[in-house]
Parts: structure tokens; sequence; C-alpha cells
């Protein structure tokens, strides 16, 4: 199987997609991810998929309905399809794999993001503006339950 490694700047974060779903038959999808210290997406539920994620390098802390988890190097956390989560990266940075089944966050990942100029994080945020934005989180099922900061209750 061919894997995708071009870089895509994610919001602040570093992306390659290294299982897209064509590659699955749709089935699945691995996205390896890299951030900074603080980074925190959206509290959110993904309709459609499911999401793991694999610690590879710092930690992180999962939020995932009323789970609160610390997730070292080696460790994994499951967050089920229609449960709100989110998670922040607690260590300096932080590398880990969103194993999502069936795929559809590595698309989403591409439609947000951008081909990064280096394999690197980028120096300011990647976002859309928050019409389009708000329109690619619904295309891809995602919804957006609050600002980055809130936590599931």
């Amino acid at each position: 199987m061919k894997t995708l490694t071009e870089a895509i700047w994610f919001i602040d974060t570093l992306a390659h997609v290294r299982v897209p779903g064509g590659a699955t038959d749709g089935r699945l999808a691995i996205v390896e991810m890299v951030g900074p210290r603080g980074h925190m997406p959206p509290l959110h539920i993904h309709h459609r998929e499911d999401e793991a994620f694999v610690v590879l390098e710092g930690e992180l802390t999962v939020y995932v309905g009323n789970d609160t988890t610390s997730l070292p190097a080696g460790e994994l956390a499951f967050a089920p399809k229609e449960v709100p989560h989110t998670f922040r990266v607690e260590s300096g940075t932080a590398r880990w794999l969103a194993v999502v089944s069936p795929a559809g966050f590595d698309r989403f990942v591409t439609a947000v993001g951008q081909p990064a100029e280096e394999a690197a994080l980028p120096s300011d945020p990647v976002l859309p503006a928050p019409d389009e934005f708000a329109a690619i989180c619904d295309a891809y099922g995602i919804e957006l339950l609050g600002p980055p900061g809130t936590l599931p209750s």
C-alpha cells in the first residue's frame, strides 16, 4: 500500500496522511500529527467515524465524554462517534496518530489545511474563514460544540 507523505499545515499542527481512506476502500485512515504545547481543538463530535489517538512522542490529555486520560508516548485513547471529545498537547510538542474508522478525517485535514511550505509546525495558524470552516466541518459530519478550551460536561 502506498501512503501519502505530503506535509499539511492543519490549524497549528503539521499533519501527514499516512494511510488515506482511498487505500482501504474507505474503511480506515491514519493521519500522523505533530502539535505544539497547548494545541487544543474545539470540543466536537464526529457523527461518522470513531477516532483513536496513539501517542508516539510527548504527552496528550484526552477528554472523551466524562473521562479524562493522560496519554504518554505508547498509550492510546478511543473516542467513539457521537461522543463529545477534545484533547490538549501537554508536552513541548507531541506526535500522535489519529486513526479513524471509517475514513473521512483524512480528507477533512486536507480540506481545512494547506500544503506545508516546510516539514515544520506553521509559524501562524492556518485556518479558513469561520463560515468556510463551519461548512467544511458540516460536510465531514463534525459538529463543533464550543471554542478551544471547552471541555465535555
